[in-house]
């Protein structure tokens, strides 16, 4: 299948070129770059040496159709909805990795990303793209809104208990950790290393636009409304998310019942490693990879759940989730090109 990449040379896009080159049923044909149109890849990036003739284009609607079939939208947000909804006026389907579809309300979109949706009708035709709880759905859609990286976090750690928090339950919360990949490759002052070495902090607190996000797919599966209260922090390492998440249970579960509702929920989902009660997953373990690996603490008593999933933020986060919603998309083998194990140490 040919592949077009628009927007190839932030840190999502070219982690797409690195997984696409193993990818057995894929070629890439067509990759744009506003900041560094008319050079080659691997003079930007030498780890793709592969990619050595390949060149960084201007974005052109005409020429993306008439090169590839299937797209890649890594644009921020804002940006992407122009390429998706011109691209989609042609016969191809999308990933899109920005923000722009990932809700079902243009004005929750409105509010949290101050930007005008030029698009609302796709909002309805987009399928929320997280292969765990929504593959069927992702089968048979031509536009995935790939899902944040905090968000694919949290939720893969909350989503086999949100039916067994009790309705008056208090709110969720989520404290994740993030590697500075998560904040993009645009320079910025909390990202400079003499500020992020040696160093953490919560960053957008009570304001950071995954929060709703996450509350309307977890209240989706919950049946009504889950309020949470999401903390992100950076620390200074390039990959890697860890979400520990607090949420109280209803009455009659027991430790004993939790392990059999995450193997439940996720039966079939090979790139879930359920570790289990008391046994907590470690970033490095992941990096890489598209892997999510979840553990939990259960306590009997209070019925406090502790739960933390991790994630590379690039892979699983962003660019490996994409393609695994792209192999779903072809009825081809889930895991297809995304079989890389953890790299370690």
């Amino acid at each position: 299948m040919r592949i077009g990449i628009v927007g190839a040379s932030g840190y999502t896009g070219v982690e797409l070129l690195r997984l696409l080159h193993c990818h057995p049923h894929a070629q890439v044909t067509y990759i744009t770059a506003h900041t560094y149109a008319g050079k080659p890849v691997g003079e930007v990036y030498p780890h793709l040496h592969p990619y050595a003739n390949s060149v960084f284009r201007k974005f052109s609607v005409s020429e993306a159709l008439e090169e590839a079939d299937f797209f890649f939208i890594a644009l921020p947000h804002g940006e992407a909805m122009v390429a998706v909804s011109s691209l989609l006026e042609g016969d191809c389907r999308v990933c899109d990795l920005s923000a722009d579809y990932r809700f079902s309300d243009p004005k929750t979109y409105e509010n949290w990303y101050q930007v005008e949706h030029s698009s609302p009708k796709l909002l309805q035709e987009a399928v929320y793209g997280l292969a765990e709880i929504n593959r069927d759905a992702i089968r048979d859609t031509r536009l995935v809104a790939v899902p944040g990286c905090y968000p694919t976090a949290s939720i893969l750690a909350l989503a086999p208990v949100m039916n067994q928090i009790p309705a008056n339950g208090t709110s969720i919360i989520i404290d994740a950790k993030s590697g500075l990949s998560g904040a993009g490759r645009a320079l910025s002052l909390p990202t400079h290393f003499a500020q992020a070495d040696e160093n953490m902090k919560p960053y957008n607190v009570g304001s950071h636009r995954h929060t709703p996000e996450i509350e309307e797919v977890l209240s989706s599966l919950r049946g009504e409304k889950a309020s949470v209260v999401f903390t992100p922090h950076l620390i200074p390492m390039n990959r890697g998310i860890l979400a520990t998440c607090y949420a109280k249970l209803g009455e009659g579960i027991s430790t004993d019942a939790i392990e059999p509702l995450y193997r439940s929920c996720y039966k079939g989902s090979e790139f879930i490693v359920i570790r289990g009660e008391g046994d907590f997953p470690e970033t490095k373990a992941v990096s890489g990879t598209n892997y999510c690996h979840i553990g939990w603490h259960f306590d009997d008593d209070s019925r406090l759940l502790i739960v933390a999933s991790a994630i590379d933020n690039l892979v699983k986060g962003a660019s490996g989730q994409a393609i695994q919603c792209m192999n779903i998309m072809n009825d081809w083998d889930e895991a297809t090109g995304l079989e890389s194990l953890g790299i370690f140490p």
